[in-house]
């Protein structure tokens, strides 16, 4: 069963065959998406991240400039990431000092709408 997740600026997807996608919202073309083989591998991406990341700590090869900033939004829009969104020029988040991701950000279940 594919679920779907729908936040401000960001879509997230489990599919059947266990990937995860992080797409932009409302956005048709395969240009507005990244696809990861699990939830885990994003949740790894995520904690090698410094504390305060920009859009270009993000990348990796392959991975444009729109991409990265729709993972950076992602990031902080996602209860199981614990950050926020600080400057918008550049696109940075900060990790918060706490207690680590929401236990229930993304096996809750939620529909997200």
């Amino acid at each position: 069963m594919t679920e779907r997740r729908e936040f401000v600026r960001t879509v997230g997807t489990h599919r059947e065959d266990g990937s995860y996608v992080v797409a932009r919202r409302c956005a048709d073309s395969s240009g507005h998406r990244k696809v990861f083989e699990s939830f885990a591998a994003l949740q790894r991406r995520y904690d090698r991240l410094p504390d305060e990341f920009t859009a270009e700590d993000v990348g990796e090869s392959g991975l444009t400039g729109g991409r990265r900033h729709m993972l950076v939004h992602h990031f902080a829009e996602h209860p199981s990431f614990d950050c926020e969104l600080e400057k918008r020029q550049p696109l940075t988040a900060r990790k918060r000092a706490g207690d680590g991701p929401d236990p229930r950000g993304d096996a809750g279940g939620e529909t997200g709408y």
